[in-house]
């Protein structure tokens, strides 16, 4: 039943209680010193060890072995004495046998503390959570073979607080090893301990830049594709927000609608009006070399408000998010009209109807946007559709032509005749696509040239910034080397974090991302 206890003598078999109890003593007469190997055969006394074994039909199985202390013959050796040891039955001072330890500390890695107590209770062990994170942090790491392409990026172990950096190998995918911060100087020196790095995949921010060229200046640095098309999609998005005032629908809008419109855009006015004044008087305040704290005071403003007000390029950016932001009743817009042009005013009525068909806000929401139409017993107007937001138009953008379903294509191309700089745009975020998936980077000098010069500033800027790190931009355009595996094992890392309900340190998180 258990050919590892082979070395043993079986005296007795007890089982109660789910627990079966083996008694049993050493078959040799001799053992060697771990110390010096020298075989002796002088017994120095004997005491008894209980051991803990994997588990057979749900019971713990538990091991009263008689262990022998012998004498050691070598007289150069520092051990007097030393207790024997039955392979893949003992090791020193451990009361799990190593086929037990090996299979708990499978079970830490796999589910960490609490998880893996529970798993191992079903089946038929006892150990707790800390036995098996001390397990896991006892695992000895296995010594780096050469790495030739290595990926870097940083993860939160503190969103907004913490950070640490994460290494891969790229050709193999494994990971090599974490430390906590993403500075430069803790890469530059992971690098010269570990030499013969020739490509590292990075993202571009420049500690990891300048860590990567001072340890290892002979790799080449390729910023990730990824990272370069997710920067563009930020600056496609402060685009559009920055065009969005101009790509309203010219359609006129019905007769019929003019009376509650008027109601509705005069509010809205009141908003943006309110909304230009505090960011004139904000900026204002801010270029005479106010602290945004001052300003917050002097202005009676948040200060979240106030960093708002101060960050942003132009008000018109604040007025598009502000049109675009969704209010609650807005999908249920159409019905609410239908049913109130149908002689149904009772706003209590409607809320209990929209309610069945999904809506989610309260009933005080749904009077105050009814209250409008009930000067004079109005007409409620069909609802104008409403214009794509900011992210729909950038996901257009953005997206392949060929996967573009037909209604979104058709509105992109409204959108571009409407809006010469809006085309322009699609043409320049078109162009990186295509050398980014063709690998086109001879291309790059060129596109920047022609981005530079567009009047749209916030490509502008985007491609004024590549020039900052042009040669990885390059590399990263013309290599096929990705930092796609480390963006997957950063969400790996997440999982395990979760999984540890965010306690777990530096220390254990690395070694169960390393061992599994």
């Amino acid at each position: 039943m258990f050919p590892h206890l082979s070395a043993l003598v079986i005296e007795r078999i007890d089982r109660s209680d789910g627990v079966v109890g083996l008694t049993a003593r050493v078959r040799a007469n001799s053992a060697s010193c771990r110390r010096c190997g020298q075989v002796s055969t002088t017994v120095h006394g004997r005491y008894s060890r209980r051991l803990t074994d994997i588990g057979v039909a749900g019971a713990r199985v538990v091991i009263q072995l008689a262990v022998r202390r012998f004498r050691c013959l070598n007289d150069a050796c520092l051990a007097a004495t030393f207790a024997e040891q039955v392979p893949d039955v003992t090791s020193p001072h451990s009361r799990h046998t190593p086929r037990l330890r090996a299979m708990l500390t499978t079970i830490g890695l796999a589910l960490a503390g609490r998880a893996g107590s529970r798993l191992a209770a079903a089946l038929g062990q006892l150990a707790g959570r800390d036995t098996l994170l001390r397990l896991v942090k006892a695992i000895p790491d296995e010594p780096l073979a050469e790495v030739k392409v290595l990926g870097v990026d940083d993860f939160a172990l503190r969103r907004g607080r913490r950070y640490g950096t994460l290494l891969i190998d790229l050709d193999t995918h494994r990971s090599l090893d974490m430390f906590d911060g993403r500075d430069g100087d803790r890469l530059a020196t992971w690098l010269r301990e570990h030499p013969g790095v020739e490509v590292i995949c990075r993202d571009r921010a420049s500690g990891y830049a300048e860590g990567a060229r001072s340890g290892a200046p002979q790799a080449i640095q390729v910023a990730d594709r990824f990272h370069l098309w997710q920067n563009l999609g930020q600056t496609v998005e402060k685009t559009v927000n920055a065009l969005r005032v101009h790509l309203a629908d010219p359609t006129p809008v019905p007769p019929s609608t003019e009376a509650p419109a008027v109601v509705r855009r005069s509010s809205e006015k009141k908003i943006i009006g309110r909304m230009r004044e505090h960011h004139a008087a904000v900026q204002h305040l801010i270029g005479k070399g106010w602290s945004k704290a001052a300003v917050g005071r002097q202005l009676d403003l948040h200060p979240a408000t106030v960093r708002k007000f101060a960050n942003a390029a132009s008000v018109n950016e604040l007025i598009a998010k502000t049109e675009q932001r969704a209010h609650v009743v807005d999908a249920h817009v159409e019905y609410l009209h239908q049913r109130w042009n149908d002689g149904h005013r009772n706003a209590t009525q409607l809320f209990r109807e929209i309610t069945e068909r999904g809506y989610t806000g309260g009933e005080l929401a749904v009077q105050r946007y009814l209250r409008r139409f009930r000067h004079g017993r109005g007409h409620a107007p069909v609802p104008a559709p409403k214009p794509p937001s900011v992210r729909q138009i950038t996901t257009w953008i953005m997206t392949r032509p060929d996967r573009l379903t037909r209604d979104d294509a058709i509105r992109l191309r409204k959108l571009r005749r409407r809006s010469p700089d809006l085309d322009r745009l699609v043409t320049h975020v078109r162009d990186f696509a295509t050398m980014l998936t063709g690998l086109q980077g001879q291309r790059l000098d060129a596109w920047i040239i022609t981005a530079e010069k567009d009047t749209l500033r916030p490509l502008a800027s985007f491609a004024h910034f590549l020039r900052r790190d042009l040669d990885a931009v390059r590399n990263g355009l013309t290599l096929p080397h990705s930092s796609g595996p480390v963006e997957g094992t950063i969400n790996r890392l997440k999982m395990l974090k979760r999984q540890m309900f965010g306690r777990a340190g530096l220390d254990l998180l690395r070694k169960r991302l390393i061992h599994t």
